[in-house]
């Protein structure tokens, strides 16, 4: 392991404690699966994110390995030894497993991937990178986006491979490339967004030199496919402060290329300087969201936070009186919503939710002191569904004034809201609401067969079940065939 005779002993010190700690715990795996290379007559090392990960004291059970040895090798030595094997990445010189050891006292489960040595480019016209193999871990390691992550510990003898200083650059926790950036970034140009990933998850600063690179190159980032840029991003927006990573990728412009909704919440200031800044805005409502989280990073409230807003600039208006307003945002923000992680590639799913979230985030407001209906009450459940919750901590969330009364006062409102829906949920079953009447009982009062008419029926005694909540079987009989006689 490496010396500390750096210009920061004792912070080199600290992280070379954690990185034998973290090595020897997976020491089973590791040096079990080296020996086999070694045996094979090839080598393996730990490299890039694990080795960065075990010096910060946080080396998970996800390992990556590097070899001189080919993937039809790498296969030859890695299915007598693992659980399971999967293939996926071998085109680009990866082969996956999943490995059971004890550690300890415990039984453990690994992924494992280990990938030969290899150099990767980007075609100023391809959306893939070209992959050919090395010889050497110093090779590989150059090839790599930060240095950082250009570390290796090469198996079983444990030896430290640094060619590029990422060590001190670890204790530094700054994040550089191995060679330049414009190489670096020309390379793969996704390294850039990687940057402010880093920065988020990492709490490390960017370079001077990097952050010069990534606003020249930021339009290189076109040429990445959306699966991977929307892949990179959900790490960014997942971490632990993600308004870090959005910042820089806003004021390196690398958003106007990926997420251009964001930097166009910018919006000049008034005269009067009536309205707030609606990108800060928004970034403190993501970090109030996270704040709510109850069972980890939630993907969908975090996504419906950072984008609640994005309708405001298409909306603005300045009024006869001197206010600005932005009426409708939410109905065009959802669209714009859609539009955005569509383009993304996101699963369907996801859009619908976020998108919903987006258009419901202003519902709320409406509420006033509490002097909604129970009927208003139900809709507000009924057209939030399975996303209430969400619902809830993204509308709590949007509440970033400095006027503490006025923010008790909204609080205090919403606790009610939340009361009541409580209440009724005790009378009535809100998550599920539904007519008195199925569509096989309104055939049987109407006399009709399937046809069109149902769903009128099924629509009319529906807005009458959130009107009036729950009917007796022989009222919603007599109402319905009322609603029947008005139909002609």
């Amino acid at each position: 392991m490496p010396n500390a005779n750096e210009d920061n002993p004792t912070a080199l010190s600290q992280v070379q404690r954690r990185a034998v700690s973290e090595l020897l715990r997976v020491s089973p795996v590791a040096d079990d699966l080296a020996r086999r290379f070694q045996e094979a007559g090839f080598n393996l090392a730990l490299v890039g994110g694990s080795v960065r990960d075990a010096l910060l004291g946080r080396l998970g059970n996800d390992l990556d390995f590097a070899t001189d040895a080919r993937p039809e090798d790498v296969l030859k030595i890695i299915r007598p030894w693992a659980d399971s094997v999967w293939e996926v990445g071998i085109a680009f010189g990866t082969v996956g497993s999943q490995k059971r050891a004890q550690v300890g006292d415990t039984i453990q489960d690994f992924q494992v991937e280990v990938t030969t040595y290899r150099s990767e480019a980007y075609d100023r016209t391809s959306r893939k990178p070209e992959v050919s193999y090395g010889d050497s871990i110093e090779e590989d390691l150059v090839r790599r986006d930060f240095t950082v992550n250009a570390m290796a510990v090469a198996l079983p003898q444990k030896e430290f491979v640094d060619p590029h200083g990422g060590l001190q650059d670890l204790a530094d926790r700054v994040l550089r490339t191995p060679g330049t950036p414009h190489e670096s970034f020309s390379d793969d140009p996704l390294r850039m967004m990687r940057a402010a990933r880093f920065a988020a998850q990492l709490d490390f600063e960017v370079a001077p030199e990097v952050v010069a690179a990534m606003k020249e190159m930021a339009d290189r980032i076109e040429i990445v496919s959306a699966e991977r840029v929307r892949d990179e991003l959900n790490k960014l927006i997942l971490s632990a402060n993600p308004r870090k990573g959005l910042a820089l990728l806003v004021d390196t412009g690398l958003a106007d290329h990926v997420l251009p909704e964001l930097p166009a919440l910018r919006l000049e200031s008034d005269e009067h300087h009536r309205h707030k800044d609606v990108y800060d805005h928004s970034l403190i409502v993501l970090e109030q969201a996270i704040d709510l989280e109850e069972n980890g990073p939630d993907l969908v409230l975090r996504l419906s936070a950072l984008l609640h807003d994005i309708g405001k600039p298409r909306t603005r208006r300045f009024e006869k009186d001197g206010r600005v307003s932005f009426h409708h945002h939410e109905v065009v923000g959802a669209k714009m919503t859609k539009k955005r992680m569509t383009a993304l590639k996101y699963s369907n799913e996801m859009i619908k939710d976020v998108s919903r979230l987006v258009e419901l985030h202003l519902r709320f407001h409406g509420y006033g002191t509490g002097e909604w209906t129970d009927s208003a009450v139900r809709r507000y459940v009924r057209d939030a569904g399975p996303l209430l919750s969400r619902l809830h901590k993204l509308t709590r969330s949007d509440c970033t004034t400095r006027n503490k009364r006025k923010a008790g006062a909204l609080s205090k409102a919403y606790d009610g809201l939340e009361e009541r829906i409580a209440q009724l949920k005790e009378q009535e079953e809100l998550d599920a609401i539904r007519p008195d009447l199925d569509g096989n009982q309104i055939q049987q009062v109407l006399g009709v067969g399937p046809g069109p008419v149902i769903g009128k029926a099924y629509a009319f005694l529906l807005d009458l079940r959130l009107e009036n909540g729950p009917m007796e079987q022989d009222a919603a009989v007599t109402a319905l065939k009322e609603w029947w006689a008005t139909q002609g």
